[in-house]
């Protein structure tokens, strides 16, 4: 109880302390306090050896794999540039820490990390080449083009009987004398 209290007592003090704020800025800031931690976050772009060897422990990996990000102005800072691969191509029966991202506890995510998950971007190499695939569509676009062309040149259509009703082809049904017997129709020969 006495930890509620304190709690709703600090709501109060930043809910006074954000009125000329107004009240939605107190919420916004409290959801950007809930972000990566500041050990998490980027850090200044290395420019020194000592530097670029503090980054690459940080980010648990060797000196030899860790190259930064260019210092474009992007704000990328020491992150790790990491190669443009999709999780298709990882080891699917190795055991992975995350299964699903196919990946270990501690290592470092891709900056696009969500545009190279499963179900996005496939960075895998092709079971065949651009042109093969480009000439097996356009050979099937143009024979089918073909064969409409032939079914509207030479239309072919099923054989088609009259219409068969039955009571003497609805004799009375359609307007005839109840005390006539009907000629007999046979839709058949045997």
């Amino acid at each position: 109880m006495k930890m509620a209290a304190l709690g709703a007592r600090q709501w109060a003090r930043a809910l006074l302390k954000a009125r000329g704020q107004g009240f939605t800025n107190t919420f916004i800031g409290a959801r950007a306090a809930s972000g990566p931690s500041k050990d998490m976050l980027p850090g200044p772009y290395p420019k020194t050896p000592e530097e670029m060897a503090a980054a690459a422990k940080k980010y648990n990996m060797t000196l030899h794999d860790y190259k930064p990000y260019p210092d474009d102005g992007m704000g990328y800072g020491d992150y790790p540039m990491l190669p443009e691969k999709s999780q298709h191509e990882r080891d699917p029966w190795y055991g992975w820490d995350h299964p699903d991202f196919r990946r270990n506890w501690g290592e470092p995510m891709h900056w696009d990390f969500d545009m190279y998950i499963r179900n996005r971007v496939d960075t895998s190499p092709l079971a065949m080449d651009w042109k093969t695939m480009y000439t097996t569509l356009l050979g099937f676009v143009g024979f089918m083009l073909f064969m409409f062309y032939v079914g509207e040149k030479f239309p072919s259509y099923q054989p088609v009987a009259p219409k068969q009703y039955p009571y003497n082809n609805l004799h009375l049904e359609s307007g005839g004398d109840p005390e006539k017997a009907p000629e007999e129709v046979k839709n058949y020969t045997i």
